[in-house]
């Protein structure tokens, strides 16, 4: 999304990308206290570059590592650092909030 859609064709902005890839859906899910960098809330946090962001991953080769992902904090363990992974294993299972 970042790389296309932003950067080569101009279609979003850099900060209407991350929303639609970050509190949005969250919102969309009913996933209480996420998407969005606050006090008290869960964080997975990725740091980029946004001018060579880039998933090269295709159907032939779903494997490949995206380009510009510098770190990927996952429940405030470090996940990825620079081309490595850490081992961190700190994700865990979402579930959709119901409303009463």
């Amino acid at each position: 999304m970042l790389a296309r859609y932003v950067r080569e064709r101009g279609v979003l902005t850099l900060e209407e990308a991350i929303r639609k890839m970050t509190s949005a859906p969250c919102e969309r899910f009913g996933l209480a206290k996420r998407g969005q960098v606050r006090e008290g809330w869960f964080a997975d946090l990725v740091l980029f570059d946004p001018a060579t962001v880039e998933d090269l991953a295709t159907y032939e080769q779903p494997k490949q590592e995206p380009r510009g992902i510098r770190m990927v904090v996952v429940n405030g363990q470090v996940a990825y650092d620079d081309g490595r992974h850490t081992g961190a294993g700190s994700g865990r299972m979402l579930r959709y909030r119901q409303e009463a």
